[in-house]
């Protein structure tokens, strides 16, 4: 690697031939991959719960969390319904977005799909 050093404005500066400068940015960049896998792997080691991508794909694309938690659980409508002991009209109303509920409605379905009230809350502008 052929660095020169010059000053400018009274601070020292390395230059560098660009492509010394790209092969260090590549190394910066598989470093940085590197320790963010290591971190998900102690995050997935001490249980945090990783989802497919197509789950998330749906949340974002605007479909109703709710419903893809529910589905991502594998409860049906009436399994969820007696899970949180809500009504099974109710979450399909809540899934479809015909009714807000209230926040405790919102903290028994959470638990019972084991997620926070912040997963499965529709987007407000849904």
């Amino acid at each position: 690697m052929g660095a020169q050093i010059v000053e400018i404005a009274g601070e020292k500066m390395a230059v560098l031939p660009i492509a010394d400068y790209e092969r260090l940015l590549d190394l910066a960049e598989d470093r940085a991959d590197v320790l963010a896998a290591e971190q998900a792997a102690e995050r997935r080691h001490a249980g945090e719960e990783y989802l497919p991508a197509e789950m998330v794909d749906r949340i974002l694309t605007g479909e109703n969390p709710l419903r893809v938690w529910r589905q991502y659980r594998n409860l049906s409508l009436k399994q969820l319904a007696e899970k949180s002991g809500i009504g099974l009209s109710y979450i399909s109303e809540l899934e479809r977005s015909l009714k807000n509920g209230p926040g405790r409605v919102w903290v028994k379905l959470a638990r019972a799909l084991n997620v926070t009230v912040d997963d499965i809350l529709p987007d407000e502008e849904s």
